[in-house]
């Protein structure tokens, strides 16, 4: 049965009443125009390596060339587009002026530049033959030109000696400066000149003939034996204390897994000793705990006088309790003590009337 056909009928000459039928000859020309009027893809592109040039045509190599291949290359080009040695009008090289081989030249070193090195070249030959991929070449490219090129860890080692030698270096002025103005003080300063005839390091022979000394250096001699008595004797805490090479940024770094091992070690021990077992506390671990409620740094607490580590122990602070006892009884003596000492109240009046808050005219 045939199928009906539909036929359209209008007034005058014209078919305006019915669709015009496209043939599909004409929708094949017009797909396959729009599809060569697309851009290319092209791996090539313009700021990327050699540009729109392939590196291993400007060399004159291949893409299975070796290093040593693409080196002999490279020097051939080189002397010959170099700037320095390149004469316009030499045999081989008609056509070229001084600016365009200065740029192939440019160009030659970029190709060897890229291709000497396995890592940029194995990036190279991958955007060759993966031209879609632009922004993944544009990121492979310039992460590898604008990463340092000095590693990272030299840099990390070098910054650490750097600090070290600074901390050192500051420790031990600080602690000369310290010592110098001890020697000065008149109290320390008898003690150890005492002590310094006590040893016989301060009792004068008489020199004579050549090897009799001046009264200066006789004076400069006994100096160095009081300061080095000082220093000897005298157990400088807190800022000024004597430099250890132990405590610098550098040694505490190495030995920080050894530090580690023993916190780790300390603290499972604490653990089973005074929670598992329940142990008394001893002298040394009651003294750690009163240190920890008062938030003093180990070298802060070895500052305080013996005295008041047995007051702390006589009054049993390591308890909670009693330490917060202790605490507010402090506080209190400190307002006291605040409120009818003299130059507390010269103070408090000098902010009252004429502190840094206070703005007052001179009359001339």
């Amino acid at each position: 049965m045939a199928a009906p056909t539909e036929r359209c009928s209008g007034s005058g000459g014209g078919s305006a009443g019915c669709p015009r039928s496209v043939k599909p000859w004409l929708r094949l020309a017009v797909l396959l125009f729009s599809v060569c009027s697309l851009p290319t893809v092209s791996a090539l592109v313009e700021g990327l390596y050699c540009g729109t040039e392939v590196c291993y045509d400007v060399l004159g190599v291949n893409r299975e060339a070796a290093k040593a291949e693409i080196a002999r290359a490279y020097r051939q080009l080189a002397r010959r587009y170099h700037p320095d040695r390149f004469r316009v009008g030499e045999p081989g090289m008609e056509g070229e002026t001084q600016e365009s081989a200065e740029k192939r030249f440019l160009l030659i070193v970029t190709a060897y530049e890229t291709l000497k090195d396995e890592d940029t070249r194995r990036d190279y030959d991958y955007m060759l033959d993966h031209p879609e991929e632009y922004y993944q070449h544009y990121y492979t490219y310039y992460r590898r030109r604008l990463t340092p090129k000095v590693d990272v860890r030299v840099v990390i080692l070098v910054t650490i000696c750097a600090i070290s030698i600074f901390q050192y270096y500051s420790w031990h002025s600080s602690y000369n400066e310290a010592i110098n103005y001890l020697v000065t003080v008149p109290k320390y300063r008898i003690q150890a000149t005492e002590i310094a005839k006590q040893q016989g390091l301060l009792n004068r022979t008489k020199e004579k003939g050549k090897n009799r000394r001046s009264k200066e250096e006789i004076r400069e001699q006994e100096e160095e034996v009081i300061r080095e008595i000082i220093k000897t004797k005298i157990d400088i805490k807190g800022g000024y204390q004597k430099p250890n090479l132990s405590d610098i940024l550098l040694c505490q770094i190495v030995l920080s897994p050894y530090y580690l091992t023993t916190y780790v070690a300390w603290y499972v021990s604490w653990i089973y000793r005074f929670t598992i077992c329940r142990e008394e506390y001893g002298d040394e671990e009651k003294l750690y705990i009163i240190r920890r409620h008062m938030k003093m740094s180990q070298s802060q607490f070895d500052s305080l006088e013996e005295h008041n580590r047995q007051t702390f122990m006589e009054k049993k602070l390591w308890i909670k309790e009693n330490y917060e006892v202790y605490k507010k009884e402090q506080e209190e003596e400190m307002k006291v003590k605040m409120a009818t000492d003299p130059r507390m109240k010269r103070y408090r009046r000098w902010m009252r009337n004429e502190g840094p808050g206070r703005l007052t005219f001179i009359d001339d």
